[in-house]
C-alpha cells in the first residue's frame, strides 16, 4: 500500500531541510516506541545507508537485538538538493517483505512555514506508520522552535561540546539535539577513539581515574552524564558503584576544567535524590537542604566534587534530575509493558508524589544550561507539574486504553530493588519545584503528563499543521 502525508510547520525551509541533513536528525525523529532503534545516520541525504535494529527498550537481556539489521540506503535518482530524498531498503528480509520506499519532501510555505512530504509504498498498514509520523512532524518542529529560542535566529555561535556518558539514554538524545542545533560534539570515551587523530575526531579517549591534561582543548562546555546506574538492588556493593563512578571523576574533570581559566564551561548531571526519599507535601526548590539517606549523601558528595571548578571563573550548572520519561529506555517501558497487561495500578498507597520530565525536556534543559550564559549553579530538572503516583499510573493507564485496577502491595518493589532501594526509588516522596527555570523564562514543551506520555508512547494523533 501507499500512505501520502502532508504536515505544514512553523520553520523556514532552508532551516528544516539543514535540520534533516545534520548529524543527529535521524536519532530525533525516530520515534522511541517503534521496535527499530537506530544503529547509524546515513552521512548523506544524497546516497548514504542510514541503520536500524530491532531492540526493545526493556532493561538487561530483555532489551537485546532480536532480529537482522534494516538498512536503508538513500537513492541519487531521488534527489534534489533542498527538496527532496529518497530512501528504499535494501537489506533482507525485510526488503523483500515490504519493499520499502520512502519519498521525502520539503517546500516552502507562506509566512516562513515548510511543507513536510512523505510518501511510503510499502506493505505495511498505514495504521502502524500514522504514529511514526505523528511523532516525527511534532519532534521536528518542536526542535527547531527550541533552537531558535534558545540560540537565536542565526544559530548563535557553534560551540565545541564534549560529552561524558554520550552513548546513554540522555547522552544519546543530547548529543543528536546538539548536532541539529549545529554544535560540536565530542564523545569522551574509556575506549580507543574511531580515528587516529584525536583532536580532529569526534571522540577523544577519557580515563576517569587520570584524565589527560589537554581533554579539554578547545571545549568550550564539557556536560558530564557519565556514572553507573542508580537503579539496582540497593546493597552496599552496588551503591558502592554508582558512588565510585561518580565521586572522584566528577573531581578530576571539574579541576581540568578549573584549568581552562573560564574557557570551558561545566554542565555536570546531578539528581533530585539531593533532597531525600521522603520529604511530603514539602516543595522543594533548589534552596532546599539536603535530605538524608544512602542516596542524597551520594548526589551531596557528587556535587560537591564540582568545587574546583566552583571556584574558578568557569561557569558551572549542576542540572539535578527527576524522574526521566522516554519511550526509549528507563522506567517507562517496564512499567507501559506490566500496564498493557492489566495489572498496573498504584504503587502502595499511591500518595507519594513523583517529580518526573520528559526526555526532550530534559535535552532542552542541557541545552540551555550550554549556551546561556546566564543560567548558573543549581537547576532542578523537572517537569512544572509534579504528580501522586496513583494520578501518573491512571494517565499512564489511560494513555494505553488498559485498567488500572489492581494495586501493586508497597512491600513488592523491596523484592527486586531491597528494602533500601524500595524507598530510595520506588517510594520516594520529593515533590520538586523548578523555580531556576521559571525564572529563567524556560518553556517546556511537556509541562504535563498527558502530552508527554502521548509522544513518548506513540497515541499522538497525526497532525495536517503544527
Amino acid at each position: 500500500m501507499s500512505i501520502d502525508l502532508t504536515c505544514s510547520i512553523p520553520a523556514d525551509s532552508g532551516k528544516a531541510w539543514d535540520y534533516l541533513a545534520a548529524p543527529g536528525a535521524f536519532v530525533r525523529i525516530s520515534p522511541p516506541f517503534m521496535p527499530l532503534r537506530p544503529v547509524s545516520e546515513a552521512d548523506s541525504l544524497r546516497d548514504g545507508v542510514a541503520v536500524l535494529e530491532p531492540r526493545t527498550a526493556l532493561p538487561g537481556p530483555l532489551g537485546a537485538r532480536f532480529g537482522p539489521r534494516w538498512s536503508a540506503q538513500h537513492d541519487p535518482a531521488g534527489y534534489v538538493e533542498g527538496a527532496a530524498f529518497v530512501d528504499r531498503c535494501v537489506s533482507q528480509p525485510y526488503a523483500g517483505l515490504t519493499g520499502w520506499v520512502h519519498e521525502h519532501s520539503v517546500t516552502a510555505g507562506p509566512d516562513g512555514t515548510t511543507l513536510l512530504g512523505d510518501r511510503v509504498r510499502a506493505r505495511v498498514p498505514g495504521r502502524l506508520l500514522a504514529p511514526v509520523f505523528a511523532y516525527r512532524y511534532r519532534q521536528m518542529a518542536t526542535d527547531l522552535d527550541r533552537i531558535q529560542r534558545l540560540t537565536g535566529p542565526d544559530g548563535g555561535r557553534p560551540l565545541t561540546v564534549a560529552v561524558t556518558g554520550a552513548s546513554g539514554l540522555v547522552g544519546t538524545a543530547l548529543c543528536a539535539l546538539l548536532g541539529v542545533a549545529g554544535h560540536r560534539v565530542i564523545r569522551l570515551v574509556r575506549g580507543t577513539p574511531t580515528s587516529s587523530d584525536e583532536r580532529r575526531s569526534d571522540e577523544r579517549q577519557w580515563d576517569p581515574a587520570d584524565p589527560a591534561a589537554d581533554l579539554l582543548d578547545g571545549v568550550d562546555v564539557l556536560v558530564h552524564l557519565a556514572g553507573a546506574s542508580i537503579a539496582g538492588r540497593f546493597t552496599d556493593q552496588h551503591l558502592a558503584t554508582v558512588s565510585g563512578s561518580r565521586i572522584g571523576p566528577t573531581r578530576r574533570l571539574a579541576e581540568l576544567v578549573a584549568a581552562r581559566d573560564g574557557a570551558t564551561a561545566m554542565v555536570c548531571a546531578s539528581a533530585v535524590g539531593y533532597y531525600g526519599a521522603d520529604r511530603g507535601d514539602e516543595i522543594l526548590t533548589e534552596d532546599s537542604d539536603a535530605g538524608s539517606g544512602p542516596l542524597a549523601e551520594i548526589v551531596a558528595e557528587w556535587e560537591a566534587d564540582c568545587e574546583p571548578a566552583r571556584r574558578s571563573r568557569a561557569r558551572l550548572v549542576s542540572v539535578r534530575t527527576g524522574i526521566v520519561l522516554s519511550g526509549a529506555g528507563g522506567m517507562l517501558p517496564p512499567l507501559a509493558a506490566i500496564t498493557r497487561t492489566g495489572l498496573g495500578g498504584r504503587l502502595g498507597s499511591g500518595r507519594q508524589w513523583m517529580s518526573w520530565i520528559a526526555l526532550d525536556d530534559l535535552t532542552d534543559i542541557y541545552l540551555r544550561a550550554i549556551v546561556d550564559p546566564a543560567l548558573t549553579g543549581v537547576v532542578n530538572a523537572v517537569a512544572p507539574e509534579p504528580v501522586r503516583n496513583s494520578e501518573f499510573t491512571r494517565v499512564l493507564g489511560a494513555v494505553l486504553h488498559r485498567p488500572t485496577l489492581v494495586p501493586v502491595p508497597g512491600f513488592a518493589p523491596g523484592l527486586i530493588l531491597g528494602r533500601r532501594g524500595s524507598d530510595e526509588l520506588a517510594l520516594a516522596d520529593q515533590k520538586v519545584d523548578p523555580g531556576a527555570l521559571r525564572r529563567a523564562g524556560h518553556q517546556f514543551r511537556f509541562p504535563g503528563l498527558r502530552a508527554a506520555l502521548d509522544h513518548e508512547l506513540g497515541a499522538e494523533t497525526l497532525p495536517a499543521a503544527l
